[in-house]
């Protein structure tokens, strides 16, 4: 069996469960490397490694990790703003890339990533764990055999109370933070656009051609912070995020997509999927399936349907959750880490094309930067660029 060396640079939260739940248990990986701006950080790990890769060495320069000769891969999950610095150099220095999810900053951000794969052709692939998920895969497939007919709309969002995250950002290291006081924008769309650029085959046939945003004013963080940490300096700071950011892209095929941000106010985690077809109707927040011709709008006994899906979804399970069903225990949001990491891992050694690729990763990273020209522009609209240069009209899904 190939061995993939394997290096993580990040150590926070996100690629400490990534380490624990998506990378040790495979047995193609040797974590071989890891590092984190903060030396803490990189002892507690290299700690926590000492009989399960006791000759992994630490860094706190993620160049020195690149220079070192350790590793043929790198998993890159720290702060937002330095996923795409790191990435381009490590396929500048020939190491394969899983890059955690997160926004660009720039237009020409997206460009740089793009550019440095296609002169390099280093592996890269975006860790989208969400295109993983059982829900997620039984639609993908579902709508693959027909299910939904036409697709017209989709729906998702990041609706997630991250209040206590953002406001102890400072104490805690959280990047967060930092981009809620300086930015107004759609800054985190990849969760739900992911699954949803599948379904409509984005860069595959179809592509995103325009958005407009709006953004309502920030109150969120200043109502938590006087009800429970009235001595955090940020409550005397000014917050550019918006409470909620509400974004439209239309499709090249007709098709629309709304996203919402949904992140300092008090609320139940969601990702709102929903698929809008000219045969049925998928909601998340009720979990049902409502099918045209067997459900009918005008005798629609909600109490009956409602978390219907699991049951029509069976037939449609793949084989990742077939084994997870037999027994196969997975971990990391409840088993999507895993798959996301064993695939990454397996495509690497097998050569072939990853499911979410630089140019996904462009796609989805310039939603924010545009969502944010979109929202300073009173929601005008905003073009979305073509990544591919006319290559998504032959573009397969891999």
């Amino acid at each position: 069996m190939q061995t993939i060396r394997v290096g993580l640079i990040g150590l926070g939260m996100r690629g400490s469960d990534l380490l624990r739940t998506s990378l040790l248990p495979l047995p193609q990986v040797k974590i071989t490397a890891v590092c984190d701006v903060y030396q803490d950080r990189v002892e507690t790990v290299l700690d926590f490694l000492k009989d399960k890769a006791p000759k992994a060495k630490g860094f706190t320069d993620y160049r020195e990790l690149l220079a070192s000769g350790l590793v043929d891969a790198v998993i890159v999950a720290t702060a937002w703003e330095s996923h795409l610095p790191i990435a381009c150099a490590a396929m500048e220095a020939g190491i394969a890339v899983g890059s955690e999810v997160g926004s660009a900053y720039s237009l020409d951000d997206c460009y740089r990533l793009i550019n440095t794969w296609e002169r390099t052709k280093t592996p890269y692939m975006m860790l989208e764990n969400c295109n993983y998920d059982r829900r997620e895969t039984c639609l993908f497939a579902m709508i693959r055999a027909g299910v939904f007919g036409k697709i017209v709309a989709c729906d998702g969002g990041y609706m997630h109370d991250l209040r206590a995250e953002v406001a102890g950002g400072e104490r805690n290291r959280h990047y967060r933070q930092r981009n809620y006081i300086h930015r107004c924008a759609e800054n985190y769309p990849t969760h739900e656009l992911g699954p949803i650029m599948q379904m409509l085959d984005i860069n595959r046939g179809n592509r995103m051609v325009s958005l407009v945003s709006v953004a309502s004013d920030a109150f969120g963080l200043e109502a938590y912070m006087n009800e429970n940490d009235k001595e955090n300096p940020l409550l005397h700071q000014r917050i550019a995020q918006g409470d909620i950011v509400t974004t439209i892209i239309t499709c090249a095929r007709g098709e629309t997509i709304t996203l919402r941000l949904d992140t300092t106010l008090p609320r139940y985690y969601s990702r709102g999927i929903a698929v809008h077809g000219t045969k049925a109707l998928y909601t998340e927040d009720n979990n049902t399936l409502f099918l045209g011709g067997e459900h009918e709008a005008y005798d629609f006994k909600a109490n009956e349907l409602w978390g219907n899906f699991n049951e029509y979804s069976k037939d449609y399970r793949n084989d990742d959750w077939r084994e997870a069903d037999d027994g196969l225990v997975v971990e990391g949001h409840g088993g999507m880490d895993y798959f996301m990491m064993r695939d990454f891992i397996t495509r690497l050694i097998e050569k072939r094309p990853f499911q979410t690729d630089v140019y996904d990763a462009a796609a989805m990273m310039c939603i924010t930067p545009l969502s944010e020209e979109s929202i300073a522009k009173g929601g005008a609209p905003v073009a979305i660029p073509d990544f591919t240069k006319g290559e998504f009209l032959l573009r397969k899904q891999n």
